[in-house]
């Protein structure tokens, strides 16, 4: 078992996918998800893309995020919007409720702890 991992998408096929389609509010938005590695605990690091559109999110997960690029507006319910772009990192807890756009296809690392 390696014990240092690389996170990039090169080496690895990418899963495809597209939120639920009661979710999706505007747009025809879709995914690409490299997961590089994932350990005990429910613990995944990886690199994460979606195209333009907007759609319902709802965590049961902590995840930490770290945009490489694009654009991209995230609303929690009752409160302000937060743009995003390369550059910027946030954590999204359990129970965060809300809206994510994509305004440029917008790429992400994430750590994600379930």
């Amino acid at each position: 078992m390696k014990s240092f991992i690389k996170i990039e998408s090169g080496n690895i096929d990418p899963e495809h996918g597209v939120p639920k389609p009661e979710r999706v509010i505007a747009g025809d938005p879709k995914f690409r998800t490299w997961n590089c590695d994932e350990a005990e605990g429910g613990i995944y690091a990886g690199i994460w893309e979606a195209t333009p559109g907007k759609w319902r999110i709802a965590y049961d997960e902590w995840e930490f995020c770290h945009i490489l690029s694009g654009r991209s507006i995230i609303t929690e319910e009752g409160g302000a919007e937060q743009h995003v772009a390369a550059g910027d990192s946030f954590v999204l807890r359990p129970g965060f409720r809300g809206t994510w756009e994509v305004l440029e296809t917008t790429r992400k690392e994430y750590v994600i702890r379930l």
